[in-house]
């Protein structure tokens, strides 16, 4: 890990990764599987995943958003 990726790694992640399964005629599901850090340059994120998708998509939101 280069030291870049690890200062971010030791800050509060900048934004949270989900797992979103759609299902037909009902609310997509919504699963938080990680975090995200922005680098500092704006140009990239490190991403870590606590678990992996098996189908579906992943989304990155910005924690400031979350209730």
């Amino acid at each position: 890990m280069s030291d870049t990726n690890a200062n971010n790694t030791s800050k509060a992640p900048s934004h949270a990764v989900y797992q979103v399964r759609d299902r037909e005629g009902k609310k997509s599901i919504w699963t938080r599987i990680g975090s995200a850090w922005a680098h500092s340059d704006g140009k990239g994120f490190s991403v870590q995943l606590e678990s992996l998708p098996l189908d579906g998509r992943i989304t990155l939101r910005d924690v400031k958003e979350q209730k």
